[in-house]
């Protein structure tokens, strides 16, 4: 029956796709509208926007995504666009909830998870904002309405730290770009109703812009709700040889972020969590000031300085790994944290065994209760302040009678961070929710172990400043031949101290630096073909989380919770790209297209770890990781349609052989560790994506589209070995349409996952026993997943005056 049920499924499939290419190959009809055709693509090679270069003379892939591609998608959601159109993106949900989603280009992510190595530098007019602690990135402060274009770039380290796999660039509308009143409301499935409103203007040499939006939804899983708030604007003033832009932005976001659940759990209910609360509230706020500068001899300069504020609230109910102390012990009939949660041999498991009972506050053996099914909840806070600046001049005049595009700049970031972690107590009660129980002496009260293991809570300062110097000069040899060099410097200063007194370990001061080289050629072989090829080095300093984070004996809550602080190294990437590009006028409309070969080695790479206590985990340096593969993709547009397909290999490797631990991964040894070879793929990562959509204008007022997202299988998280099952491949189907009643007035709807698959992004592994006490059901497979979102559907109004 399944298998008659996806051979009718595969067979719709086919027949939207068959419709689709139908649409492309069949006459249009006419339409008023002509379409101007851009002969030259310019992208910003650098992060402050402005002084662009044409993209034919980049030696790398660059991938455009402007303010209509973001409209078409009708979604309060910044990555669902940039996921469903770049080849090479992959959007992972850890969290269960579609506006905290894991961004990976090339195998390197930009998460708003902290634990999650990041691997992708990410700016916002100039600004960098990945966060200070942990380099994350909170996606959902940013509102997409309010982005005029967002360029994704690989092999450029002028982006600076972390732009292992490449970088985000978002430059956001101003009262110059944008004109009128935008205004939009929608509403749809699990209990969304959401509006946005933008105003832009100008007159003489001022311009205005401003950007709000709001949202509520109850989430397609239980305990998983968004509430946004956003606001973006921008005031201008232009003249021939100057440009200033104050922009302010701020939000308040909140969600339940349930995270994966066990599969035995989801066949009864497909809405099912694990232990709760889970919930995350952000609230972020900026003050920037742009300049642009045109000076004598062809130079341009560009300044930025800014002041942003972001802080965090963590709250994530766990399930406790703790027993009743050994009989042979100092405290027999007390609570204890298991000793078998650390790796044997351990000196802490030998020579500390006593040290791991649960004290109260008063420091006061918390007494075991039989027969509870003890949980925490852990949470953590996160205040960051960071001020910035930078300045960059550009010159474009000819040398020796041949074209020239040289930049210079440099930047200075300098952020403080009080954090802030504490676990209650707690028991895991039928409906799964952790909460104090006045039967359970020791629930409710903040708790710590004796030797400040697996619980304590933390209070830590953290101060870093990053320091970026940077050069690069493209030169065109011929008129088909350009090369690019250039370099650039990063230096990264980060202090960290212990608050409290009682974690004297987490003291420490780390410097890193680095020069990153970039090389590359492009040569046009035709009028709308050129070949391109480049070399580059990029690197990243451990964050402040990472370094304070990194002993497996002291294992931390992944969401930031920090322990313990050995020495971690500088990641260092190394990518070598290659491939043709192109576009050319094709009928009333325009073909572009792009096919590239990349392979970036990152040495040094750091790999978030497991520990056999829930929620915790730790970091450590391997000698060397792999990311290569092929992107391809081809994008026709008119005034009638818009069709695109793209395709995608990732082939992420580890490059050592050592053991790595996955306590709860069923093929473990008695350690809870597994054999890593080289060329073992890394977790999580498909292999294969397909990407293909198409928009037609039925009438010059109604329009009909559909995307299709197809992934390959992905490995759990912890199946470091490839040996267990896999999460299977899926494909997803997402249809819109819209009409525009008057030239100011669109009615819209769409239908997200179309066919209702049945699929899952993430997986793990976790201790089948930890709910022994809690629930009836018996629990025996070790594997848990996050569900996608099924079959939804939206609709809405939209006004353009």
């Amino acid at each position: 029956m399944r298998a008659r049920r996806e051979l009718h499924r595969c067979r719709i499939t086919g027949a939207l796709l068959g419709a689709a290419v139908g649409i492309v190959a069949a006459p249009m009809p006419a339409v008023a509208q002509a379409v101007t055709l851009e002969e030259i693509q310019v992208v910003a090679p650098s992060p402050l926007p402005g002084g662009g270069i044409e993209r034919d003379k980049v030696p790398a892939l660059v991938q455009t995504l402007g303010a209509d591609d973001f409209a078409r998608n009708y979604s309060p959601s910044v990555t669902d666009a940039i996921g469903q159109r770049i080849p090479g993106v992959t959007l992972t949900d850890v969290q269960g909830n579609g506006f905290t989603q894991d961004l990976e280009y090339r195998g390197f992510s930009a998460s708003p998870v902290q634990g999650t190595p990041q691997g992708i530098a990410v700016y916002q007019n100039g600004v960098r904002i990945n966060e200070a602690f942990g380099d994350t990135v909170n996606w959902d402060l940013i509102p997409p309405q309010a982005i005029e274009r967002a360029d994704i770039w690989s092999n450029n380290p002028v982006f600076g730290l972390n732009a292992l796999g490449g970088a985000v660039s978002l430059q956001m509308k101003n009262g110059f770009t944008y004109s009128g009143v935008g205004a939009e409301v929608q509403g749809g499935s699990f209990g969304r109703i959401a509006g946005a409103l933008q105003y832009g203007a100008h007159k003489d040499n001022f311009g205005v812009y401003v950007a709000a939006d709001g949202l509520r939804d109850d989430g397609w899983r239980l305990h998983s709700p968004a509430q946004l708030a956003r606001f973006y604007g921008d005031i201008g003033w232009k003249s021939d040889k100057a440009e200033l832009h104050l922009i302010g932005s701020a939000a308040s976001n909140f969600f339940g972020v349930v995270g994966p659940t066990p599969v035995e759990l989801l066949q009864q209910d497909r809405r099912a969590i694990y232990t709760f609360p889970q919930t995350t509230r952000n609230e972020a706020g900026l003050l920037a000031l742009n300049g642009k500068f045109a000076l004598p001899e062809g130079w341009l300069l560009q300044t930025n300085v800014y002041a942003r504020k972001f802080q965090q609230q963590h709250v994530d109910g766990n399930a406790a790994d703790v027993e009743r102390c050994s009989r042979s012990s100092s405290f027999p009939t007390s609570l204890c944290l298991q000793d078998d949660a650390f790796p044997r041999p351990s000196p802490i498991t030998t020579a500390f065994r006593n040290q791991f009972v649960i004290l109260n506050p008063a420091n006061t053996p918390v007494p075991f209760t039989a027969g509870v099914s003890y949980g925490s909840i852990d949470r953590t806070n996160t205040d960051a302040l960071t001020l910035g600046g930078s300045v960059q001049a550009t010159n474009t005049t000819a040398v020796f009678g041949h074209g020239n595009h040289f930049t210079v700049g440099a930047s200075v970031d300098r952020s403080q961070v009080a954090f802030g972690a504490t676990s209650e107590l707690g028991v895991i009660n039928p409906d799964l929710s952790v909460t104090p129980s006045g039967a359970v002496p020791g629930t409710g009260q903040i708790i710590h172990t004796l030797a400040n293991i697996g619980y304590a809570p933390v209070s830590l300062d953290a101060r870093s400043t990053y320091y970026g110097l940077y050069v690069t000069d493209t030169f065109d040899i011929t008129q088909q031949l350009s090369v690019t060099a250039g370099a650039r410097l990063n230096v990264a200063q980060i202090g960290l101290r212990d608050l409290l007194g009682t974690s004297p370990d987490l003291n420490g001061d780390h410097r890193f630096s680095r020069i990153n080289p970039v090389v590359g050629l492009t040569y046009r072989i035709v009028p709308g073909a050129t070949f391109y090829a480049g070399y580059s080095e990029s690197n990243r300093a451990p964050t402040p989380l990472e370094l304070g984070c990194a002993n497996r004996d002291r294992p931390c809550l992944l969401e930031g919770f920090v322990v313990s602080d050995p020495p971690l190294k500088q990641v260092v990437s190394k990518t070598y790209e290659l491939g043709l590009r192109g576009n050319f006028a094709a009928g009333s409309g325009r073909l572009d297209w792009k096919a590239g070969l990349f392979r970036t080695d990152a040495f040094d790479d750091i790999l978030p770890l497991s520990s056999t206590i829930p929620g915790r985990g730790y970091f450590q340096n391997v000698p060397g990781t792999r990311r290569q593969g092929i992107e391809a993709g081809v994008q026709y547009q008119s005034a009638q349609w818009l069709a695109y397909a793209n395709y995608s290999f990732l082939d992420a490797t580890y490059r050592f052989e050592a053991d790595l631990p996955s306590p709860h991964n069923p093929l473990a040894d008695a350690d809870g560790n597994v054999h890593v070879v080289p060329g073992t793929r890394i977790p999580v990562l498909p292999r294969h994506q397909f990407k293909a959509g198409a928009e037609y204008a039925v009438t010059p007022e109604w329009r009909v589209g559909a995307d299709l997202l197809a992934v390959g299988s992905r490995t759990f998280f912890g199946d470091h070995t490839n040996q267990n099952e896999k999460l299977p491949p899926y494909v997803v189907v997402n249809v819109r349409t819209s009409y525009q009643l008057t030239k100011e007035v669109q009615i819209f709807g769409l239908v997200n996952n179309l066919f209702n698959e049945r699929y899952a992004t993430y997986g793990r592994y976790y201790d089948t026993a930890a709910l022994a006490n809690a629930i009836t059901t018996v629990l025996s497979d070790p594997r848990m997943i996050t569900p996608g979102q099924p079959l939804s559907i939206y609709a809405g109004l939209r006004v353009k005056l």
